[in-house]
């Protein structure tokens, strides 16, 4: 017989690349079910961004101690860099919420967020609290709290540490502190008790670990008298794995930022340390009824639940059914408000797996336009002895019933198909917290009931109305776009709700060094079969467009048709942001799809405006021919074609000696050495390249974890310095080195209107043959000189930048540009000035 520590682990879900696949659980998943329905107890854990949960303490709680274990991540991790694409801010944002999604279907816990925007890496908590407005974040923690209920918070960082580590960090603690007492109060956010009631925790913890002592030798050497110890190294025999080996398959699903993670075994001790509430010896659910009793006219329940437990048949789930449905129907009868919807959901799912219970809309179309009638197939098929009944079927949003009264007999497959109408007012498919202009530092969320909600909200679901053993249970499911591929076989997608027509300018960011005129090109896709309308540039006035505007015709959904315009800018310097607008009908569209789509997350549609941005601005560049060593992903190579520049992305087998003959600059995008492995073979090919008179740029790397401990060809050492506000003053210590000077005059003014940060990871050990050409500091710090080294090597030049060009120039920022030009042409220039210098 298995032992009834057995847990709950959804590794399914790991076998399969998209999240919508159906969970089909085994008899000893759904036997943890059952027991995690016998605990009352929760913990909210909470930290900043994503990757900085514990996951071996998360997948403990949950899987473990069977605690309803929640993770609040206050932002989305907009600000950072992407290891797998070009996606960056919002985008990377989506990429980074699916990928914590998918780690809490692995470790069990639950995903949680508040509206602040991960604007970048912050130095103190004062910063953060003001570009995030500390009350907005702060009544979204006191909301997750009264929401969330939980018995115990567990805060991953130190509150009482401000300049130790990321100001998000040391913020999401203080939040978390202040919440403790001011979620309980009502006279603090009364608005939100429309929905939540006041609560308060039991007690909070910080989680403590070596990473905050300096090194594990230190902490292992630390007063930890104060502190509980958790054991957490257990070891789980009916799945063969460790809780560190789950923790480390959650921990895996942040690809995004390359934290693929090995598993361990044996003793694991996590150390947390009581910071507020009641006192505890040893659990942190010490004093807390965390049975059935805590509920009134619940303590039956429990014991009927127990009961079940006892008598479960691994061999036979299905002979649960009848004492599952009398629990279902036990619960539904209290009073009790916040535990009874939570145990409902759980015994539906119970209840579903125990009978093979398989219920499933789908539609041959992933994509459907509001006002649509939407095709629906239906499946519904009892694999089990137990009499079930399809009474009837709800479709959402329309709430309209189909009465069906369908005997659902053993594996007997019902199929129905409907049709639905979809609401003119439908919301599109797309992110909620991307629908409302943000700022800096907040995204912008009217509903209050949205604000945490981890995921795109559906509407279009379908909700079926099972009778098993005479009592009626409702399950919804949302509507799926499900297809054969023929070599992955069956697939999944949800349905996306997609404007009649969307538009996109193909270069979001184009350069006018003169008055000539350039052409824009505007793709215009359609949502729906025959499709008319018109598209035109909405332009500032000093900006000359024509066409006014262009007719498309779409025959069918899916079409793309591409409209040329010809734009011509103003004849001072001006940065203008155009918008592509499309009118069908006498209505306007003015949005922008992006699909983002990779194997271990959802496929994610999200839309935004329409536009790109327009610089008039002078700048001499000779038309070098630059090949561009790819790293962790970035958009610098579709940047410096604009520039004028030839571009050629090569690949690191390519990287040879007579193949780089035919470029005057090399330059290696941003993390190639901490992430192409194959560069730690390729460094004397690319220092002779170097020294035959060529120019070499390097984009920043992080600290740790390189290919290669020689990334230059003299003494290079790469740190954690940076400077994050990207308005620190630039001092121009080398004023006279022709990369401030040619082919174009670098002013304090090119380093105005910089986004996020100024740079990052700058060297702050280098030989003397490097050149420090700018200093910058951000408030407080002394200044930093690695943001741009120079060293000349034999006839050329090798140059590292921890500038943040990778952001600068996607954002359409002219000082990038000017700033770029000049170190590609260094080489150039300075042989122009020796022949002048000679004549």
């Amino acid at each position: 017989m298995f032992q009834k520590t057995i847990v709950l682990f959804l590794f399914i879900n790991l076998q399969f690349s998209f999240a919508q696949q159906p969970e089909k659980p085994s008899a000893v998943e759904i036997y943890n079910q059952i027991q995690k329905l016998n605990f009352l107890g929760s913990v909210l854990y909470v930290a900043a961004h994503p990757d900085d949960e514990n996951t071996r303490l998360i997948s403990f709680l949950s899987n473990e101690t069977k605690a309803r274990t929640g993770y609040l991540s206050l932002t989305r991790g907009d600000g950072g860099q992407n290891l797998i694409g070009p996606q960056l801010r919002e985008l990377l944002g989506v990429i980074r919420t699916q990928e914590l999604l998918e780690a809490r279907k692995v470790d069990g816990g639950e995903q949680f967020f508040s509206r602040a925007n991960d604007f970048g890496y912050s130095k103190n908590p004062d910063e953060t609290l003001e570009i995030w407005d500390k009350d907005k974040v702060l009544a979204d923690v006191i909301w997750a709290v009264r929401k969330f209920q939980p018995d115990v918070i567990i805060n991953r960082f130190d509150h009482r540490s401000p300049g130790t580590t990321h100001g998000h960090h040391t913020a999401s603690a203080m939040l978390s502190v202040e919440s403790f007492s001011l979620s309980n109060n009502p006279k603090i956010h009364p608005e939100q008790l429309k929905f939540v009631q006041t609560w308060q925790p039991k007690r909070q913890f910080f989680n403590a670990s070596w990473w905050f002592y300096g090194s594990q030798e230190k902490f292992d050497a630390a007063d930890k008298s104060k502190m509980i110890a958790i054991q957490t190294g257990v070891y789980y025999p009916e799945i063969g794995k460790s809780n560190q080996e789950i923790a480390a398959l959650s921990r895996s699903r942040h690809q995004s930022q390359g934290f693929g993670s090995t598993g361990s075994r044996g003793v694991d001790t996590e150390y947390i340390e009581l910071i507020n509430g009641e006192k505890v010896n040893s659990s942190i659910f010490e004093g807390i009824d965390t049975t059935w009793n805590r509920v009134a006219n619940g303590k039956s329940i429990g014991i009927f639940i127990n009961t079940i437990i006892t008598k479960y048949d691994f061999t036979n789930p299905s002979a649960s059914i009848a004492d599952l449905v009398k629990a279902y129907q036990m619960i539904e009868n209290l009073k009790e408000e916040h535990w009874k919807p939570l145990k409902l959901e759980a015994l539906k799912k119970i209840i579903s797996a125990c009978s093979g219970l398989y219920l499933e809309v789908s539609t041959a179309q992933q994509e459907m336009t509001p006002e649509s009638l939407l095709q629906l197939h239906l499946e519904a098929i009892n694999r089990t002895a137990v009499p079930m009944q399809l009474e009837s079927v709800t479709t959402l949003p329309e709430q309209k019933k189909t009465l069906l009264n369908s005997t659902l007999d053993l594996n007997d497959s019902r199929k129905l198909d409907l049709k639905l109408q979809l609401p003119q007012d439908i919301k599109y498919t797309q992110p909620y917290w991307l629908e409302e202009e943000a700022t800096v530092g907040m995204y912008a969320v009217s509903n209050q009931e949205n604000i945490g909600v981890p995921d795109i909200i559906r509407e279009v679901k379908v909700i079926f109305n099972v009778k098993i053993n005479g009592v009626l249970i409702p399950f919804e499911r949302t509507v799926i776009y499900k297809y054969n591929d023929p070599v992955k076989g069956e697939m999944y997608n949800y349905l996306d709700i997609v404007p009649e027509v969307t538009t996109s300018i193909t270069e979001k960011v184009m350069l006018f060094t003169s008055e000539k005129t350039k052409t824009i090109a505007v793709k215009v896709k359609a949502g729906k079969d025959d499709l008319n309308g018109k598209v035109h540039l909405d332009v500032p006035k000093s900006w000359k467009v024509s066409p006014k505007e262009i007719t498309f015709s779409l025959e069918r959904k899916g079409m793309v048709q591409t409209a040329y315009f010809e734009v011509t800018p103003p004849e001072n310097s001006e940065e203008a942001v155009i918008k592509s607008i499309a009118m069908v009908n006498g209505q306007v569209f003015d949005k922008e799809q992006t699909s983002i789509e990779y194997p271990h997350i959802t496929k994610q549609q999200v839309l935004l405006p329409a536009e790109a941005k327009c610089i008039r601005m002078n700048l001499d560049t000779s038309g070098t021919s630059v090949a561009y060593i790819m790293g962790a992903g970035d958009d610098v190579p579709e940047s410096l074609e604009q520039m004028g520049y030839k571009v050629t992305i090569l690949q690191p087998e390519e990287i040879t000696r007579q193949r780089l003959e035919n470029f005057d600059a090399v330059i290696t995008g941003i993390r190639a050495y901490n992430t192409v492995q194959s560069l730690a073979n390729k460094q004397s090919i690319l220092f002779d390249f170097v020294k035959s008179g060529k120019n070499m740029i390097v984009q920043y790397n992080t600290a740790g974890q390189m290919v290669t401990d020689h990334i230059a060809p003299y003494t290079l050492k790469i740190s954690t310095d940076r400077v994050t506000d990207e308005n620190a003053k630039v001092t121009f210590i080398a004023p006279n080195h022709p990369v401030l000077n040619t082919p174009n005059k670098i002013t304090a003014a090119d380093f105005e209107g910089w986004t996020q940060e100024q740079g990052l990871y700058y060297p702050n050990v280098y030989d003397k043959a490097f050149t420090p050409i700018i200093s910058a500091h951000d408030k407080g710090e002394s200044a930093k000189e690695g943001a741009l080294l120079i060293a000349p090597y034999g006839k050329g030049y090798y140059i590292y930048t921890g500038l943040s060009f990778f952001r600068e120039l996607p954002a359409g920022v002219p000082g990038a540009f000017r700033l770029l030009a000049n170190m590609i042409e260094l080489k150039q220039t300075v042989q122009d000035q020796n022949k002048k210098s000679k004549n």
